[in-house]
């Protein structure tokens, strides 16, 4: 039912967090929807396809469709980080120890637009990653660049991933 759809993404999404606090894996990947998919949500009262909607051409209805979703997914995520600041780790929450990268590979489905995704990162890495920022990189800074600085805060040291230019200067 549409209800479980939602209820879908809390499940798993406590799986993840559980997975974190036993220590099973310390890198997950958790996917709420496919930019390509055309999916409905029937349990926000969406009946039109998420991809569709996507392709919004400015118009209101398309717009406001898109917003709810956006808030729904951001309502999930926000659901997974309050869990992990819950969880005791020894030296903080699991989210303190924890590096949690959210967003989207489009800003402007319309456009299909690459450039200023939305992302968030969440979490302090076990230390030393200040939170409450907001950075703006300039236009067409690749993505990899972030992962090579997540990369470094986890012992990984590597110059170069697919597409980098380098580490972002000033997150952390």
């Amino acid at each position: 039912t549409p209800q479980d759809r939602g209820e879908h993404i809390r499940l798993m999404g406590d799986m993840m967090v559980l997975a974190f606090q036993a220590d099973l894996t310390r890198i997950s990947t958790f996917m709420f929807a496919n930019e390509g998919s055309n999916r409905a949500y029937k349990e926000l009262g969406i009946a039109d396809g998420h991809h569709d909607i996507s392709h919004h051409g400015n118009a209101e209805d398309k717009l406001a469709k898109k917003a709810q979703i956006d808030r729904y997914h951001l309502d999930q995520f926000a659901y997974i980080l309050d869990r992990m600041s819950k969880i005791d780790d020894g030296n903080g929450t699991l989210l303190d120890n924890s590096l949690i990268l959210f967003g989207g590979g489009i800003s402007d489905g319309n456009r299909h637009n690459h450039d200023d995704l939305p992302l968030i990162l969440a979490g302090r890495g076990g230390g030393g990653v200040p939170v409450g920022q907001h950075l703006v990189y300039n236009n067409r800074t690749p993505l990899t660049n972030l992962f090579l600085n997540m990369l470094d805060k986890v012992g990984v040291r590597m110059d170069h991933l697919g597409d980098s230019t380098g580490k972002l200067q000033g997150l952390f």
